[in-house]
């Protein structure tokens, strides 16, 4: 089911099954989407780590998220562009930039309880419902249903994870970091230039993570930059050298030792051993 408006905006709801989860490959540019999976013991490998995905989980994904399915049992997709809806000028309606999109270094599983899979099910069969309008309102409900099921998912996964516990203007810059480290990894390395960015100190920064519980600032700079590299080093031609470059070393030395102590082993072992792990 695919809406398609007149200035090439859409959004498609997609019934993935064994024969066609390769759509789940065949994201472009400016692309979103949210996978719920609607039965248990689905396999997934994503951006080269392998994910389990039961009944009722729901993963948000970008367009830059490297996928390879490798055992569908049942599954929904809702795919949009930003000419449909863009999150990130609608934040202040969603609240979901830097929490599930743009700004984690981990794929977010929302993970529904019972008391709210109605409330899923009943958004999904309006959205379903509206896919088949063809009226002059067609556009703005489509929007409605994807804003109300964007928000379920932000609140739910805000709630069950402890960052999003805290005091709400905390949160808020959690979120604001987290979206300007997805921004300027490539060129910003340090947790001061992020502070200068947010006019706070770095103490500030290391005092929110801390309370976390969890990575500090610099880490959670450190993962991002991790993620690109591994998916650079599988999915791309690039030498090690120019991958480097790209995420702003100096010289493949230095990427080179900050990927080992990282992942412990070099770039180039990393590259030969996930290779011949997917032949």
């Amino acid at each position: 089911m695919k809406f398609q408006g007149r200035n090439n905006e859409f959004v498609e709801i997609v019934d993935i099954t064994p024969d066609n989860c390769r759509v789940l490959n065949e994201s472009r540019e400016n692309e979103l989407s949210l996978l719920w999976f609607v039965a248990d013991g689905n396999q997934l490998v994503i951006d080269t780590v392998e994910y389990t995905f039961n009944t009722n989980d729901i993963v948000s994904l970008t367009e830059f998220h490297e996928i390879k399915a490798t055992r569908i049992t049942g599954a929904q997709l809702i795919r949009w562009n930003r000419s449909f809806y863009c999150i990130i000028d609608h934040d202040s309606q969603v609240g979901c930039k830097g929490v599930l999109y743009y700004g984690a270094s981990r794929v977010p599983v929302i993970k529904p309880g019972a008391e709210d899979m109605d409330v899923f099910e009943t958004t999904m069969k309006m959205f379903r419902i509206e896919m088949e309008s063809r009226d002059n309102l067609q556009l703005e409900m489509l929007q409605m249903m994807l804003k109300r099921f964007i928000i379920l998912c932000t609140r739910i996964y805000k709630s069950q994870q402890p960052e999003y516990n805290n005091d709400p203007g905390q949160v808020e810059l959690l979120r604001s970091y987290n979206y300007l480290v997805e921004e300027h990894f490539k060129e910003k390395h340090t947790v001061k230039e992020y502070a200068d960015l947010l006019s706070k100190s770095p103490k500030t920064l290391a005092n929110l993570f801390k309370k976390r519980g969890g990575i500090t600032p610099l880490q959670y700079i450190h993962n991002r930059i991790m993620l690109e590299a591994r998916r650079m080093l599988v999915h791309s031609d690039k030498s090690v050298s120019e991958i480097g470059y790209h995420l702003g070393f100096s010289d493949v030395q230095v990427f080179s030792r900050f990927f080992k102590k990282e992942q412990g082993c070099s770039p180039q072992f990393f590259r030969e051993r996930e290779v011949l792990t997917t032949q």
